[in-house]
């Protein structure tokens, strides 16, 4: 509510001049944030300069203007409107009611964190969102039932002084009670407990919780829609005034099986076509299968992974089988491969706990091919601090992980492998941002022989150093490039976005992999893309020059921070 106290000359402030019909062009003159204001709302003509002048009083009011003396004028055929705003209105004094159960600390958090204290412009913006966002933080709280019962701001128009007034009903403290499941056929209600985390009976009630249940629920495979709320009709009132009530998911399961066929390009690999099947309740017990076959120029892939939902302690595990042919840059590989590995969200920290045992076949143009095995533990964690998953302007990422095999558990040889990654992103501007990107791996054993390829390094293609083709920086065998046992990357990339869309990026970088320290010479690359903002994030397309084989690639990636 809006009320004002007249000033005894109010007709004085409102002065206008009559000029009731005025076909002249309209010349404002005011100052500039009035211009501002008030242009995007002016006739190219006067017409009637009553309408006009009440329309503008009303824009003014707003903004905390309520005496405003209007001028107008006819000059050469144009209309002069001379507006004098007057001083601006500013808030004197609040008076802010909560009634209910509220803590006097959280009540104490409203009131000092109120958007227009005492002193500041009263502006109707301001106003309205002031006391919304007093009720949002009631209703995200523990009060699901909070009301505001009245609001009034009183403009005293003469001293120029704004008295607000805003009356809220907190309503009773609410607490989660136990969690309801409609909608299920397939699956029990088990599947969901498995994916709550946060939701649970006995504690306060969220707001947030229950948008980050239905979030989680959301991004499974088994459900198509999924609303969380509270049942209020079911709330049990405890002699403290507090209402616990049950939790109803509702839920609309997905179909189970589903197949898919794809086809697309890479820089690194090639041309591709992908063939994929899905099943979210393998033998009924909402085990997820997913397989299929991937066919690229360089890389082809037979694969079949089983995924269980998380256990009671939010782990996810899943185990898998691989068959894998490859050739590039002079090496073929083929290589079977089995394994297990558990997922673990701790805050900011992904944890990736796998054991995988492989069996693979290089043969290296111009050199005798050799069959190398690992039974290999490896332990990997990322810590991601970024303002945007999928298209980050500021934040890092941080990869490392350790891994290793030995002769006496079903490897060729014993070796342990380092491999750490850091991302760095700074936005310059507001359409500017610098990408740094670094890379180092070492392999720590007393030969690289008899090591399989994913356990060694090799780099050059989009992703690690532009201007060399995938993989082709590393060991010379025969006339094939092999891993070595060290390798270091580092990048720097500055993109400018013209628009929401488009931008282009300078780049630079420096890297190789090498069996010595003493062979350590990195090959430079450097050169210009274009980027575009696509649903799945950034798309790049390189053109990069490399010192070394003095020759241009180009490269196109989807760049998604690991």
């Amino acid at each position: 509510m809006f009320a004002r106290r007249p000033a005894p000359l109010l007709a004085t402030c409102l002065l206008a001049i009559a000029l009731p019909l005025t076909a002249g062009e309209l010349v404002l003159q005011a100052p500039d944030e009035i211009d501002e204001l008030l242009a995007p709302y002016l006739p190219e003509e006067a017409g009637n300069t009553r309408r006009l002048q009440g329309t503008l009083s009303e824009i003014l009011a707003t903004e905390g203007y309520f005496a405003p003396e209007f001028t107008f004028r006819e000059v050469d055929g144009e209309v002069h409107l001379n507006i004098d705003p007057g001083p601006r209105t500013r808030i004197a004094s609040l008076d802010l009611a909560i009634d209910g159960p509220l803590d006097a600390p959280a009540r104490a958090d409203i009131v000092r964190d109120w958007r227009l204290p005492i002193g500041q412009p009263f502006r109707q913006e301001d106003w309205n969102t002031a006391k919304q966002q007093v009720l949002a933080r009631l209703l995200a709280g523990e009060h699901a039932d909070a009301r505001l019962l009245d609001s009034e701001a009183t403009i005293d128009v003469e001293t120029h002084r704004a008295a607000l007034r805003a009356h809220y009903d907190a309503g009773p403290r609410y607490r989660f009670g136990n969690l309801r499941v409609e909608g299920l056929q397939q699956y029990s209600p088990e599947l969901v407990a498995r994916y709550n985390r946060v939701v649970e009976s006995g504690q306060p009630y969220r707001e947030d919780n229950l948008n980050t249940l239905q979030s989680t629920l959301q991004a499974t495979p088994y459900f198509s829609s999924v609303q969380a709320g509270i049942d209020r009709d079911a709330a049990e009132i405890g002699a403290d005034g507090t209402a616990t009530v049950p939790v109803v998911v509702r839920v609309r399961e997905r179909s189970p099986r589903r197949m898919a066929f794809g086809a697309g390009a890479s820089s690194n690999t090639g041309a591709r076509v992908e063939f994929n099947y899905h099943d979210a309740n393998l033998a009924g017990r909402a085990w997820e299968l997913d397989t299929g076959l991937r066919l690229e120029q360089k890389k082809q892939t037979a694969y079949a992974d089983v995924f269980l939902p998380p256990d009671p302690r939010f782990r996810r595990h899943s185990l898998g089988v691989m068959a894998e042919r490859t050739d590039i840059a002079g090496l073929q590989t083929e290589r079977y491969a089995f394994g297990a590995q558990t997922v673990q969200q701790r805050g900011s920290v992904e944890q990736r706990l796998s054991l995988n045992w492989q069996n693979e076949l290089r043969e290296p143009d111009g050199a005798e091919p050799v069959t190398s095995r690992a039974l290999v533990p490896n332990a990997m964690w990322t810590w991601r601090h970024v303002d945007n998953r999928l298209d980050p302007r500021q934040g890092t990422v941080l990869m490392g992980q350790i891994g290793g095999g030995s002769r006496a558990t079903l490897s060729d040889q014993n070796f342990v492998r380092l491999h750490s990654r850091v991302q760095q992103y700074i936005p310059l501007g507001r359409r500017d941002t610098l990408i740094l990107r670094g890379e180092l791996g070492y392999t720590l054993a007393d030969s690289r022989h008899r090591i399989p390829q994913d356990y060694l390094f090799r780099t050059g293609g989009a992703g690690s150093v532009r201007g060399y083709a995938y993989q082709s920086l590393g060991i010379k065998e025969g006339a094939a490039t092999v891993g070595g046992r060290y390798l270091a990357i580092a990048s720097a990339e500055m993109t400018h976005w013209l628009d929401e869309d488009w931008g282009v990026a300078a780049f630079i970088d420096a890297g190789d992999a090498v069996d010595s320290l003493q062979d350590v010479r990195l090959a430079l690359g450097y050169g210009l893309g274009a980027r575009w903002r696509s649903p799945a994030g950034p798309l790049g397309v390189d053109l990069a020059y490399g010192e070394r084989t003095r020759g241009f690639q180009l490269h196109f990636s989807l760049a998604i921070p690991f």
